[in-house]
């Protein structure tokens, strides 16, 4: 397979893991398990989990109709945890932008700068609006953010959706200096794209075949290129792996051995990107397939009942290394992994993968941790 390539300048990864606080976790897809249910000390004990595997990120999902805050939940964590960042994921517009820059600057100093940020441009719950005005809404409000954590005295926006005009910014200094926590934004659409380009610092992407991957790198590059900017690029994906490719195609199919169709597609629309274009495209892949495979190891049977990310690199440790790997040489490097159940999916990942990742933070590499950067586990300690 051939397909445009861009080399990381440096050859090291952020390797992140995911909390489900979205209600997002079994044991089979689609059958809910109490154990396994969002709470407060079941997604608390991944976040654990993670920081103590040597993980460097874990990303914080934000949803309405269940699920629990992840602003208010990632402030309960920091003290808990030793060296890993954690991706708070933030829907922008539900909290007025002087007051979520505070909330922010008040978790990064809490986490000593272990904070990284999210973007989502959805709709707010119980609404429906043109992508065009949310797009606008989510730059505004990105511009507002960087402007209060870049300002000391006075701060003025006159905008479209917002006009503010502040005496001073002292309450939003952030602990991480040179432009506040890294920026995170994923979007298959134009207006999203540009909108990352112009001003996010890691545009994520859902699965895709290696080609479409490459083919959305090009596109971006060139993009933030045009705004005189470069940005970082990520892979938000699920794994499944064990000691054997056969064991590991068969704990897919495990999954969602007991999922009722019906109950699955009720449950992917109930989250407000189910219509995406993110979506869409895993959508139009599986149906294509005749074994759910999108490509070689690389399975779309999650996105039967589940939104966003639909899909799981599947194989044995060294298939899996080898899909990560070429993912790099095309110039990712940041992943954001999960498995079910998550626990024992970052458990399996943890032992078989992660120890062979060259790894890096991501903020660190763009300097932003100024003061008193956290030392990372040696590999005794994770163990």
């Amino acid at each position: 397979m051939s397909h445009p390539t861009i080399r990381t300048e440096q050859r090291q990864c952020e390797v992140a893991w995911f909390s489900a606080l979205c209600s997002d976790d079994y044991e089979f897809l689609g059958v809910p398990d109490g154990k396994l249910r969002s709470s407060y000390e079941h997604c608390g004990e991944i976040v654990r989990r993670a920081d103590s595997l040597g993980y460097q990120n874990i990303l914080l999902p934000s949803g309405w109709i269940v699920g629990q805050d992840a602003l208010a939940f990632a402030s309960a964590m920091a003290p808990q945890t030793r060296q890993i960042n954690q991706l708070v994921a933030l829907r922008m517009g539900e909290v007025w932008p002087p007051m979520l820059a505070r909330a922010l600057a008040t978790l990064d100093h809490i986490a000593k700068g272990r904070l990284t940020i999210n973007i989502i441009s959805s709709d707010m719950p119980g609404q429906k609006e043109d992508g065009m005005i949310r797009y606008s809404r989510s730059s505004e409000i990105i511009q507002i953010l960087k402007g209060l954590w870049s300002t000391r005295g006075p701060f003025r926006w006159e905008g479209e959706h917002y006009q503010i005009d502040l005496p001073n910014t002292d309450s939003a200094q952030p602990y991480q200096q040179n432009g506040g926590p890294l920026m995170y934004f994923g979007g298959f659409s134009p207006p999203a794209q540009d909108l990352c380009a112009k001003h996010c610092d890691v545009f994520l992407m859902w699965p895709d075949t290696e080609q479409g991957l490459a083919e959305t790198i090009a596109t971006l590059s060139e993009k933030a290129a045009g705004y005189q900017r470069k940005i970082d690029f990520g892979f938000r994906a699920h794994v499944i792996v064990r000691e054997t490719e056969n064991e590991a195609k068969a704990a897919a199919e495990r999954l969602i051995s007991k999922l009722d169709l019906a109950k699955g597609n009720e449950i992917k629309h109930r989250s407000m990107d189910a219509s995406s274009a993110g979506v869409t495209r895993q959508d139009e892949l599986r149906e294509k397939s005749d074994s759910l495979y999108l490509e070689d190891h690389l399975w779309g049977g999650i996105g039967l009942a589940r939104s966003g990310c639909g899909s799981a690199i599947v194989g044995d440790p060294e298939q899996v290394l080898a899909k990560l790997n070429r993912y790099m040489d095309m110039g990712i490097r940041s992943f954001i992994l999960s498995g079910y159940p998550h626990l024992d999916e970052c458990d399996l990942f943890a032992k078989h993968v992660l120890p062979k990742l060259p790894t890096c933070y991501l903020n660190q590499v763009q300097n932003r941790l100024v003061p008193d950067p956290v030392t990372p586990l040696t590999t005794e300690q994770r163990v």
